[in-house]
């Protein structure tokens, strides 16, 4: 089979996606922060009823190869679903390649991103302290999602940062992590076609651009409910001709993983938007953006199942003030609390641990000037994030 060049498909990709955004009438709102030597860029979305004060569940959505942010909210339509459903949601973008092809670095996927070692686990990381240190999060339901590349990205965040997140929903996408050992079990909600032939759902090498190999999608699910200690594996639930619906159930912390594998779309987002430039055209048998949802409402870092009307209140133990402080913040929390203090390119600067009866502060006088994130976590593994600023 003859397969379009690289340069017909970058070529083709960039002007189906500009003629995408130019008939969009979606503003975006992108920020920054500074990594290193590199400025990571998203785009943050906060739906209507974000007051500033009630702390509301965040989803990190990953786009794929060739893709940014902004592509991939246009594709995934999932800022329509957050406003709908009253929470957060965060495009970050991948390190753009010299010819501006953005990816992320997934383990053994993909591109520019993979083959320069770009710290992407530590980008999504200082993310997660930026937003929570400047918005209204629920840091007990953080849940990451992402097409493809950026499916990749959430199995490998599934493994390195496990203690920051309470689910993750891969669509398109398998792992390609050579040791995965996550500090805590992770749901596990797969959404794929038996039509993607860049990332086969029986493993093996796909038909994308990138030549790495793929797991096959049950083998995936496995590892993370023997992680789990599921005691029933495979279970298939639904199979007719339009998906099959496969279960890995009886877990500890009540947990399960999922796996949709629709037998319409392809390398694509289900219920997507298309015309989109990137991937087939979307399954109309599912919509990623309702099963997801519903699959990250029974989830909290905290070890418990919830229902839909069940939402955690607050979130965390641990109260930082003011935010942003000078020169020193008070801590107020739990009985334990490890205190990490890291500069803007995500450097540990000082660490502190107290066990604090009523409320400590922590003077930070002795680091440099410039602006420093605190982090806190405490001994119920609630975690926290405020800034300080020195002069």
């Amino acid at each position: 089979m003859h397969h379009p060049s690289f340069a017909f498909m970058l070529l083709r990709y960039t002007f189906l996606f500009a003629l995408a955004l130019a008939c969009s009438a979606v503003a975006a709102q992108t920020d920054s922060i500074a990594l290193g030597a590199l400025t990571r860029t998203y785009t943050l979305r906060l739906p209507s009823a974000y007051d500033g004060v009630t702390p509301l569940p965040l989803v990190i959505a990953m786009h794929g190869g060739f893709g940014s942010g902004l592509q991939l909210e246009e594709q995934s339509l999932l800022s329509d679903k957050a406003e709908l459903e009253s929470f957060i949601v965060v495009y970050p973008d991948g390190v753009p390649s010299p010819l501006n092809i953005r990816t992320w670095n997934a383990g053994g996927c993909c591109g520019y991103a993979m083959n320069n070692n770009i710290d992407d686990v530590g980008f999504i990381n200082a993310l997660l302290d930026t937003l929570i240190a400047e918005n209204a999060i629920d840091t007990l339901r953080v849940y990451a999602t992402g097409m493809s590349n950026g499916g990749f990205m959430s199995y490998r965040l599934a493994c390195e940062l496990s203690e920051r997140l309470a689910a993750i929903a891969p669509v398109s996408a398998s792992m390609t992590i050579d040791m995965c050992t996550p500090t805590r079990s992770m749901p596990v909600l797969g959404l794929h076609s038996y039509l993607d032939d860049s990332v086969p759902y029986l493993g093996g090498i796909g038909t994308g651009v990138s030549s790495h190999y793929n797991s096959p999608q049950d083998s995936v699910q496995t590892a993370f409910a023997q992680h789990a200690n599921c005691t029933v594996l495979n279970d298939t639930i639904l199979d007719n001709t339009d998906m099959t619906l496969i279960r890995w159930h009886e877990c500890d912390c009540q947990q399960e993983m999922v796996l949709y594998m629709t037998h319409d779309g392809g390398h694509s987002w289900p219920g997507g938007q298309p015309g989109t430039g990137i991937g087939d055209p979307p399954s109309i048998v599912i919509n990623a953006n309702d099963q997801m949802w519903d699959f990250f409402l029974q989830y909290t870092l905290d070890c418990t199942t919830l229902g839909v009307a069940e939402r955690p209140s607050t979130t965390s133990n641990i109260a930082l003030f003011p935010n942003p402080a000078a020169g020193s913040i008070t801590v107020q929390g739990s009985p334990f609390v490890h205190l990490t203090a890291l500069d803007m390119s995500g450097r540990v600067m000082a660490t502190l641990d107290i066990a604090p009866t009523n409320s400590v502060v922590w003077d930070l006088s002795f680091l440099v000037g410039g602006t420093y994130t605190v982090r806190s976590l405490g001994n119920d593994g609630s975690i926290n994030a405020a800034r300080v600023v020195l002069e």
